[in-house]
C-alpha cells in the first residue's frame, strides 16, 4: 500500500471527524484564555484541601504543632489561587457567549476568587462534620482498631471529604466543578456521590462500593449505608416536546437513625421513616413509616440484631 493512498485515507477521515454534523453537540471550542477546568488540577485542589482538613494524614507532613499554623497558611492560600482558577474555568465553560469583553472576564475572575474564599471559610464546618462521620465509622465498625485507621484506610472518608466540598461549591452555583470533584471520588472510591446531594451528620458507608445517592436525596443524621446500595430515581416525566423534566425532586429522603443494608435498591421521592431498617437486596419504591423493617426474608431479622449487637462484619 503506498505511503499516498495512506494520507488520502488519513486526511479523509480528518475531515469526517472536523465536519460539523460529527461533531454536533460533542465539541466545545476553547477560546483564548478560558481553557477547559483540569481533571490533574482538581485532584490536585482534593489532595490538598485533605492535608489542610487532615494534617498529618494527607500530604507532606514535615511539620510540628509550632509550625502547623504557618503550613497550613501556606497550603490554603496555595488552595485559594488553584480553586479560583478552576472555578473561573467552570464560569467561562459554562458561558455560551462566542467571545467576552475584558471587561466581563474580569468581572468572572473576581467572582471566582469570591467564591473559592467562600468555600475554604466553610473549611471548619467542614472539618467538625467530618469529624462526626468519622466517630460513625469507628462506632459502627468493630473490625476498625483506632480513629486513625478510619482516617488513613476507609473510603467513605475520601468520599466524603470531596462530596462536602464539591457540595459547597454545588450551593454557590459554580458550573460544572462540583460534578468533577465527586466524579474523582467515585473513580477513586467506587462511591458515587451527586454535590447536590443533602447529607447530615455522624453519616458512614461502610465497605462503599458501588454506593450511588442522587442529585436530589436527602439523608438525616446517624444514617449508616452498606455497599452496593442506591438511592436512586424511577423514570421522571417528559415534556410535551419528549425531554425529560429537569430540577423536579426525584430521589428519597432518608430520616435520621436508619441503617441500610448491601445492595438494598430505594426508588423515587420516597420517605424512609427515622430508625427504619432496610435489609439487603430489597427493593423499595414506597414510603417507609418511622421504626419499620423491610426485609427480603424474614431470617435476617436475626442477622439485624446480631449487627447491632456489634457482632457484624
Amino acid at each position: 500500500m503506498s505511503k499516498i493512498n495512506l494520507a488520502h485515507r488519513l486526511n479523509e477521515t480528518v475531515k469526517e471527524l472536523s465536519s460539523e454534523k460529527s461533531l454536533q453537540g460533542l465539541f466545545h471550542q476553547y477560546r483564548d484564555g478560558n481553557p477547559m477546568p483540569s481533571g490533574k488540577t482538581l485532584e490536585e485542589i482534593i489532595d490538598l484541601s485533605r492535608s489542610i482538613l487532615f494534617p498529618g494524614y494527607f500530604g507532606r507532613n514535615s511539620f510540628t504543632t509550632q509550625t502547623l499554623e504557618f503550613h497550613l497558611g501556606v497550603r490554603a492560600e496555595r488552595l485559594q489561587r488553584m480553586l479560583a482558577e478552576q472555578v473561573l474555568a467552570g464560569l467561562c465553560f459554562a458561558d455560551t457567549a462566542e467571545e467576552q469583553t475584558a471587561e466581563e472576564l474580569e468581572c468572572e475572575r473576581c467572582k471566582a476568587e469570591e467564591i473559592s474564599m467562600k468555600v475554604i471559610e466553610t473549611f471548619p464546618e467542614i472539618r467538625r462534620v467530618l469529624g462526626t462521620d468519622i466517630c460513625a465509622a469507628y462506632n459502627g465498625d468493630p473490625a476498625a482498631s483506632s480513629k486513625a485507621e478510619i482516617v488513613s484506610c476507609y473510603p467513605v472518608i475520601k468520599a466524603l471529604s470531596s462530596y462536602r466540598i464539591a457540595h459547597e461549591l454545588y450551593k454557590l452555583n459554580v458550573p460544572l466543578i462540583p460534578r468533577l470533584i465527586t466524579e474523582i471520588a467515585h473513580s477513586e472510591t467506587g462511591i458515587d456521590i451527586h454535590p447536590g446531594a443533602q447529607i447530615g451528620e455522624y453519616f458512614t458507608i461502610d465497605h462503599g462500593t458501588g454506593v450511588v445517592i442522587g442529585a436530589t436525596c436527602i439523608i438525616g443524621n446517624n444514617v449508616k449505608l452498606y455497599q452496593g446500595v442506591t438511592l436512586g430515581a424511577k423514570s421522571f416525566p417528559l415534556d410535551d416536546k419528549g425531554n425529560p423534566i429537569k430540577g423536579i425532586a426525584r430521589h428519597p429522603i432518608i430520616e435520621d437513625n436508619v441503617i441500610i443494608y448491601s445492595n438494598a435498591t430505594i426508588l423515587g421521592r420516597i420517605k424512609i421513616g427515622e430508625g427504619c431498617i432496610v435489609g439487603a437486596n430489597v427493593w423499595v419504591t414506597k414510603d417507609m413509616k418511622p421504626k419499620t423493617k423491610k426485609y427480603k426474608r424474614e431470617k435476617i431479622d436475626k442477622l439485624d440484631l446480631e449487627f447491632n449487637n456489634g457482632t457484624g462484619i
